[in-house]
């Protein structure tokens, strides 16, 4: 069986050397100027090179992450850093922009590309999709099981690869748009902002409810998925990578030696993941790779790192705490004592240990710490190991200890000949130097221990002799000592340059599309509606209310069974269209959903992932497909790209300020391109179900007693806005930030530049607001209403008034620390 690459983060030069000595097969590392991690040191291309070639050297590639959405006005400078990077010799760009995808493909034809998990793929029906882009290789959604993962690969060639160590985004990756919401910056841009590690109080029915110590709702614990990678490698899974280009060297080594460990020999030792945890963890969990458990995902009690939990304090006495635990402590050792009830973390490195009678051990402590104020209710854990430390320093900085290349090594020394020396590794490199004299005929025998050991000194290289082979002529040649180190030292040299070397890539000048705008003189108005009975109550509006907007109705229910009644109600409305939501996300085994839509045939399907519209398609090529925010078409040449297969329209991504969204229209048919609004932002979309984990004690919905049918669920952040919380028709949840969003200042001047469909999503709203709220959108769109009244419409109908969003913000946030 082919073992599977073991895919390490690397934020740095220190954590890229920690990679190499641990173990890893491969490495990722951000494109310069396009980090998909703020926070992290944005390289040169220069130290960009320096990785590249150091990785190679030592067999390890590099996949260079340009993992983010690329706006109109940086498809230019994107190009011109490609132009840089791509002679360097990466060995894969991971991507989830699909226009930057379709560029990188015609600029460089044979470059390998991922697709990021960014992209959220979680099905094979996108990747068929997506077959014209030469995608090679698929980074599926952390959210996908073992049991998902195996259909996937029954049903596609590519190379796949998985999550299994490091933190856990609660939101799909691609779909969470918190950090947006609240504070102005975007994880599709590398900016998240950490917001699912907030602590939020749970309200229910309009009441607190109280959950003691539970603050952290939507903060997950750390994957730690080493018990999994051999049932993962069996079905056939390439690349297990690991999450963490902003945690330390040490977390890199140790995670690299731990893995590496289990993939070659199958061996998971409790020391080995106590030693990860140290080095960073929240809590270790599988995630979802079997499946979801809400009991577990989702501890509550806290949102940092934490390392080994010891156990709770037994007693203290004026010197020490004392615990029962079988993890071995040592003087030297960092602890934390924590009363999560009360949000108290005490922090000390352990002074002494001590050994009771009783089998308990003794801390002392740090003489700053008040034990008198410890009881019971103190939980221990030790988030700190100098020797975990110093054994990944080690393995970096001691020669012994480094990885090592295995080489052959001939030496050919024929009397009246040059001596020859060859050194070949496994990977086919072989280079030959040669003497500049001709040997001479020794007066005595050489030393041929010291020979070899001249010839085959490598411990300050990247190399070890696995095999060394002399062939002496019978009149024994003089061999110098200086001679036989210079010739090393030379095919050294020439083996390191053979190795790090790149071939000659082609690039060509990539050919942006355009499409011209279709004049449209038909203002468009979608509303979105989430139940039936918002539904009742905009028809009735609807039906006294006469408008030279068309208008179409989009249902987005939790319950299927609610479509036969609405669009029977529909249907008898003339002029007006009726569509209805897919899932946000598709799963193997998800099809129910999409095969009722096709049985029910509305006029047109909002496509929110780009499997549930390769599947419809497949089904019925005739029915009409316009494509969601989801998509995340931030640019014209993935709206061109999208709008070529086959979607009716697009709506254009919440990334987007005015400026950007307009450059985008310019080289699109922006009659073709949808902008909503007036929303409530959709911050995240998680398989964490808030209801379950919450107020059940079910671990999926098999046994949840479905509290999302009978409660009202907000989350209230620590500015004490209350977001509301919307299950979905596979149990996943929404989380809708509390202040609305409106841009309908914009729609003058979108409407110049050929846009002619706009949206509004309701959530929540019912009777006077939802009339007045809709009542106000469509005269303004027939021009009964000026821009101030609409703004005074409906801010007033806002519990947390109205923000802009960011349609109308102008500052780019910039987080990098040069």
């Amino acid at each position: 069986m082919k073992k599977s690459e073991l895919l390490l983060p690397c934020g740095n030069m220190d954590m890229c050397l920690a990679a190499i000595h641990g173990g890893a097969d491969a490495i990722y590392v951000g494109m310069p100027g396009f980090n998909a991690r703020g926070r992290t040191v944005d390289h040169s291309v220069e130290q960009l090179k320096e990785i590249i070639d150091l990785c190679h050297l030592y067999g390890v590639h590099v996949h260079v992450a340009f993992n983010i959405l690329i706006f109109e006005e940086e498809l230019d400078s994107a190009i011109e850093m490609l132009k840089q990077v791509l002679p360097l010799g990466p060995d894969a760009l991971i991507i989830q922009d699909l226009g930057l995808a379709k560029l990188v493909r015609q600029m460089a034809p044979e470059q390998v590309i991922h697709a990021s998990t960014q992209m959220t793929v979680t099905n094979h029906n996108a990747m068929e999709l997506l077959e014209d882009l030469r995608i090679d290789r698929y980074v599926l959604g952390r959210e996908n099981s073992i049991k998902e993962i195996k259909e996937i690969r029954k049903n596609t060639d590519k190379e796949l690869e998985v999550f299994v160590h490091g933190a856990l985004c609660v939101a799909y990756s691609g779909q969470c748009f918190t950090s947006e919401s609240i504070g102005g910056r975007s994880a599709n841009r590398g900016q998240c902002a950490q917001s699912c590690r907030f602590s939020y109080e749970m309200i229910v029915d309009d009441l607190p409810r109280d959950l003691v110590d539970q603050k952290y709702l939507v903060s997950p614990q750390d994957l730690c998925g080493i018990n999994e990678v051999q049932e993962l490698q069996e079905i056939g899974i390439e690349s297990f990578k690991v999450e963490g280009r902003l945690k330390s060297p040490a977390f890199v080594g140790t995670v690299a030696k731990a893995y590496n460990k289990a993939l070659y020999s199958g061996i998971v030792q409790k020391e080995d993941i106590e030693k990860m945890a140290m080095s960073y963890s929240r809590g270790f969990f599988s995630g979802w790779l079997h499946g979801v458990d809400h009991q577990k995902l989702v501890r509550g009690t806290y949102q940092s790192h934490r390392g080994v939990y010891l156990g709770k304090v037994v007693t203290t006495d004026q010197k020490a705490i004392y615990i029962k635990t079988d993890t071995t402590i040592t003087k030297g050792m960092g602890v934390i004592i924590c009363h999560d009830e009360r949000e108290k973390e005490l922090g000390s490195s352990v002074y002494n240990v001590i050994e009771t009678k009783d089998g308990l051990i003794g801390l002392e402590l740090d003489r700053s710490i008040n034990l008198a104020l410890i009881d019971s209710r103190f939980r221990v854990y030790v988030n700190s190991a100098p020797e975990v430390q110093k054994e990944v320093e080690a393995s970096v900085k001691d020669y012994n200890k480094q990885k090592r290349i295995p080489v052959t090594i001939e030496f050919k020394a024929h009397v009246d000949n040059k001596a020859i020396y060859s050194i070949s590794d496994e990977d086919g490199h072989c280079v030959e130097v040669l003497s500049e004299d001709n040997l001479e005929a020794a007066k005595r025998d050489p030393d041929l221990a010291k020979v070899e050991k001249d010839l085959s000194s490598l411990s300050r290289t990247a190399y070890e002799v696995k095999d060394f082979k002399l062939d002496m002529s019978e009149q024994r040649p003089f061999l110098h000592s200086k001679m036989l180190k210079n010739l090393r030292q030379k095919a050294i040299e020439k083996l390191n340059d053979l190795r790090v070397s790149v071939g000659k890539i082609s690039l060509y000048t990539p050919e942006f599309t355009k499409r011209e705008t279709v004049p449209s003189q038909v203002k468009g108005l979608n509303i979105l509606v989430r139940e039936l009975d918002q539904l009742k109550e905009l028809i009735t509006f609807l039906e006294a209310h006469n408008s030279d907007t068309k208008i179409s109705i989009i249902l987005d229910y939790e319950f299927g069974k609610d479509y036969y009644e609405s669009l029977d109600l529909l249907n008898a409305l003339p002029h007006i269209e009726a569509g209805i939501a897919t899932n946000r996300i598709l799963k193997p085994g998800e099809y129910h959903h999409l095969n009722l839509l096709t049985r029910l045939k509305p006029d047109f399907i909002l496509a929110r992932n780009l499997g549930a519209f390769k599947y419809l398609k497949d089904k019925d090529p005739s029915i009409k497909i316009r494509g969601d925010f989801s998509l995340n078409v931030a640019n014209s040449q993935t709206a061109n790209y999208l709008l070529d297969k086959g979607f009716e329209s697009l709506t254009s991504s919440y990334d987007l300020n005015a400026q950007q969204l307009e450059t985008l229209l310019e080289k699109t048919d922006s009659s073709k391109i949808e902008v909503t609004t007036h929303q409530y932002m959709p911050s995240f979309h998680m398989e964490h179900c808030v209801f379950a984990a919450f107020l059940s004690e079910g671990s999926s919905f098999k046994d949840c007693g479905k509290p999302c049918e009978h409660h009202k669920v907000e989350l209230k952040d620590q500015f004490g806005n209350r977001h509301f919380i919307k299950a979905d028709q596979e149990c996943r949840n929404t989380m809708f930030n509390a202040v609305a969003q409106s841009a309908a200042f914009l729609i003058p001047k979108l409407m110049e530049k050929g846009v002619c469909q706009f949206r509004i999503e309701l959530l929540h709203e019912r009777g006077e607001e939802l009339t007045k709220k809709v009542r106000s959108y469509i005269d303004y769109l027939d021009e009964k209403i000026e821009t101030d009244e609409l703004k005074a419409n409906i801010g007033a109908l806002e519990k947390y008034g109205l923000d802009s969003g960011r349609l109308l913000k102008q500052d780019t946030y910039q987080d990098r620390k040069k």
